[in-house]
């Protein structure tokens, strides 16, 4: 059974300056999913690594592509979009992970190829409003606050259901499914459960209206709890650090806003 590692310092992360050092790193991950999704009888191309690139430069994002990394998560919109823009000559995904205010969605139209943390009608109507001036679509994952910590972003469970009622009147959004960030602690016990609320309120959304969660796909685990939400149900990974290596940045610089 894996334990939690120790998320707020990384210790066991270290820092991936080659091609060959985030090969290694990206083939180690690899293979802890695989041997999580065996012990949860599970298949591993069923689970979607999300490299998460947030506070790394872009000469590494440059080495990170050319092992392998073909999509990449970002919490700020305006690190992602200047990312994107300097790095547009690259074959990669961009995906938004992180609280999105409605005087950046207009950025997140033009570029993201998904947003993972939508908990807000306001601004799904807003991003709505920009995809149809663009003529695109939005792949979302609903933010779901299953820690029920205050500083964390995501609707209440209570909430859900009112708020997957709602979204089809924004035709531009489509629903991949829900997003939880677990209790930031060593506790493996108290992060599994926070885990399991995520994947009951998905089979609860898809026994009520299947067509309102869309793959119900759930979106879970980072660095230091990936294996556990993958033996919980998790579809993605958003796995950061121990791809990159431990960041500089404090987590407190990104937290309750980080997302892997």
């Amino acid at each position: 059974m894996p334990s939690i590692s120790d998320a707020s310092s990384g210790p066991g992360y270290p820092r991936a300056a080659t091609i060959d050092d985030f090969v290694r790193n990206i083939a180690s991950v690899r293979a802890r999913i695989a041997a999580a999704a065996e012990r949860s009888g599970r298949d591993t191309s069923d689970i979607r690594l999300l490299p998460v690139s947030k506070t790394v430069g872009e000469d590494r994002i440059r080495l990170a592509v050319q092992a392998g990394c073909r999509e990449l998560g970002e919490n700020k919109v305006q690190e992602a979009k200047r990312k994107q823009g300097n790095l547009a000559d690259l074959d990669v995904r961009w995906s938004v992970i992180g609280h999105l205010q409605t005087n950046k969605a207009r950025d997140v139209a033009a570029f993201a190829a998904e947003f993972q943390a939508l908990d807000s009608l306001r601004v799904a109507e807003v991003l709505d409003r920009r995809l149809q001036g663009v003529g695109r679509y939005l792949d979302v994952y609903v933010q779901v606050n299953t820690s029920a910590e205050e500083s964390k972003y995501g609707l209440e469970p209570a909430d859900v259901p009112a708020f997957l009622a709602a979204l089809p009147r924004y035709t531009a959004l489509r629903v991949r499914g829900f997003m939880t960030l677990a209790l930031f602690t060593a506790d493996t016990p108290r992060v599994r459960e926070c885990f399991r609320l995520l994947r009951t309120l998905r089979d609860r959304a898809r026994d009520a209206d299947p067509a309102l969660i869309g793959p119900g796909e759930l979106s879970m685990g980072m660095s230091g709890d990936y294996e556990v939400a993958i033996e919980e149900g998790a579809d993605c990974v958003r796995v950061g650090q121990a791809i990159f290596g431990a960041r500089a940045t404090a987590n407190d610089h990104y937290w309750p806003t980080s997302t892997e």
